[in-house]
């Protein structure tokens, strides 16, 4: 079977997305309902019975909150390193069957090789993931990569390098300054948490971050991702990033919808 990669649906709302390798079909974060998932993961003919593991970054509810219902498939390995674990499991009634590491680690699940590093978020213990499957020079499975990064303040130095190996990446462009600013629903205090070093990335910030590895990274692909519903749209984002999906880029930028689900897919 030909790889591919789907992002079932992501937003300040929800995140939640479907990598399929020669040997593994897995979930990065499910922070929708497992019903949801289910349904989502229908529109792509597979089901929470034909997935293989669960990989969460963290446990805020738009990345976890689907663990409750996932679980009661008992035997689904759940990723995760302990502060995030714990925080999921203490709300859940039936035991997950987690899978513990350590974070900055690289292990392997089946024929993908992963590695978790740290990120600048408000979260007990949050994550990124690069995920590499494949062998070098195999016409039937090449190798390919994949980095994702959503829920982070800035980017630092060691998340730059992890970032610029990959071929596709997801990142997130979560707010537009002006909107957040302008948004009455979200006292100053908000505003200042998301706005902060552990806290969300602004259009200018990812574009900033995506400039640097324009023409000197791997990557090939770029999701643009976990947009806020209330300070950001996809116009905006488009625009933005425009420069950065034409000729001269050494890259293709795509923007992730955060009122679709299951709206975008990389076939490999």
């Amino acid at each position: 079977m030909l790889s591919d990669f789907k992002i079932l649906g992501s937003s300040s709302n929800g995140n939640c997305a479907l990598l399929r390798t020669g040997n593994s079909k897995i979930l990065v974060d499910a922070g929708f309902s497992g019903k949801r998932i289910g349904l989502m993961l229908e529109t792509v003919g597979e089901s929470i019975d034909t997935i293989d593991a669960v990989f969460l970054t963290h446990e805020h509810c738009d990345h976890a909150q689907g663990i409750r219902g996932l679980a009661k498939r008992a035997d689904l390995p759940v990723f995760a390193n302990r502060d995030t674990a714990d925080a999921v499991q203490v709300k859940l009634a039936k035991k997950v069957n987690w899978q513990i590491f350590q974070t900055g680690t690289g292990f392997k699940f089946r024929d993908i090789e992963v590695r978790s590093f740290s990120v600048p978020h408000d979260a007990y213990d949050p994550v990124g993931f690069t995920f590499h499957w494949g062998e070098v020079d195999d016409m039937i499975s090449p190798r390919q990569s994949l980095a994702w990064v959503t829920d982070l303040g800035y980017v630092p130095e060691h998340i730059k390098e992890h970032i610029k190996s990959v071929q596709i990446l997801v990142i997130e462009a979560n707010y537009d300054d002006k909107l957040l600013e302008s948004d009455d629903r979200r006292p100053w205090s908000l505003k200042q948490r998301i706005r902060g070093r552990h806290g969300h990335l602004s259009n200018d910030a990812c574009y900033e971050a995506l400039s640097a590895l324009n023409g000197s990274s791997e990557v090939r692909e770029v999701y643009l991702a976990h947009l806020s519903k209330d300070c950001n749209t996809v116009e905006l984002v488009q625009n933005k990033f425009a420069d950065l999906s034409g000729n001269a880029s050494t890259f293709t930028v795509k923007v992730v919808d955060p009122k679709i689900d299951a709206a975008l897919t990389s076939k490999f």
